[in-house]
């Protein structure tokens, strides 16, 4: 019978705004059980890696588990719809990715999720430059080489990606449209296996993530003629960017940050977008990044949702533009 009074009377208290913290159920203070990371890309890739890291720090902080999962296929879609179906709770995050977010929408006819409506941004996490490559033995020395090499023979030079929709597919396709050039697309289920044929000659140049492609230039496995990103990376700072190479407002960065369901409560995205902030600020994480070329995220949601428009806005055009569809 007491315990029938007690229970009234916190309930009381509850509604009227004056209960005593002791009395507030633990159930009801984020996070109270394990969070779901969905990451939309397969393991041992950048994506993995990084929301394996960016995980570990969110479940110190938060004092749950944060369990990655991940869902690849279909260009991210796959994860990143499971994120968007997600329960707006808390329980329930992921990677947000380049193409999924920016690309996608207009490259696919058909998506099971709208970034813009059905995704609540967190923060950005990091910007990754590319690299453009050519074999050791190739003939180009620079950007003004393949230029020059392509507008002499239309069709005859080639490309290759990690597959369709992704920056290395869409970094070729806008120095295409900048420069004028007709060069062929050649699209692999994958970074490594093309990679691999460009070591071999078998395709002519490749734009490549910063972090995957470093090693092989460093060991003379391939050449590098410029960076993607706006100004020189400290990493190979004597390597220029394409808009000094002569590809006047050429600049793209791969990016992903943290994002859940839309209707995501706002104290919960500011407390996430607080430690996601203090990771990038982490001595360790910060130093690793760094150290693969990448550019620090951070900032506000709103900051992380404006920039997410930018891009799509600015991607959109060019898929529509190439007449880029999936196969």
């Amino acid at each position: 019978m007491k315990r029938r009074v007690v229970l009234k009377n916190a309930s009381s208290l509850a509604l009227s705004g004056l209960v005593m913290p002791s009395l507030v159920r633990a159930e009801d203070k984020y996070p109270s059980k394990p969070i779901a990371f969905v990451c939309p890309y397969a393991a041992g890739g950048n994506a993995d890696q990084r929301s394996r890291q960016i995980g570990r720090f969110l479940s110190t902080a938060l004092g749950q588990p944060v369990i990655v999962d991940n869902k690849p296929g279909a260009g991210g879609n796959i994860g990143t719809d499971l994120i968007a179906k997600g329960k707006p709770d808390g329980y329930v995050i992921g990677m947000g990715n380049f193409a999924p977010l920016a690309v996608n929408p207009t490259m696919f006819k058909k998506m099971n999720y709208d970034p813009a409506k059905d995704l609540t941004p967190i923060a950005l996490i990091e910007r990754g430059p590319l690299i453009l490559m050519v074999p050791p033995n190739s003939p180009f020395k620079s950007v003004k080489d393949i230029i020059a090499a392509a507008k002499a023979k239309p069709g005859t030079l080639s490309y290759a990606s990690g597959g369709l929709g992704g920056s290395h597919h869409l970094s070729a396709e806008m120095f295409k449209q900048i420069a004028g050039l007709q060069i062929t697309h050649i699209p692999y289920k994958g970074g490594a296996p093309a990679t691999t044929d460009l070591m071999g000659g078998q395709v002519d140049m490749m734009f490549e993530q910063m972090y995957s492609a470093s090693p092989s230039i460093k060991a003379g496995k391939l050449r590098a003629l410029a960076i993607s990103s706006k100004t020189r990376s400290p990493l190979f700072p004597d390597l220029p960017t394409m808009a000094e190479s002569g590809v006047a407002g050429f600049e793209v960065q791969n990016w992903q940050g943290l994002v859940g369901p839309a209707g995501l409560p706002v104290a919960i995205v500011k407390q996430l977008n607080e430690i996601v902030n203090k990771a990038l600020a982490d001595p360790a994480i910060k130093e690793q990044m760094l150290g693969q070329g990448n550019e620090l995220g951070g900032g506000t949601p709103e900051q992380f949702a404006a920039f997410i428009k930018l891009e799509a806005d600015r991607w959109g055009k060019l898929v529509k533009a190439a007449d880029i569809k999936p196969d």
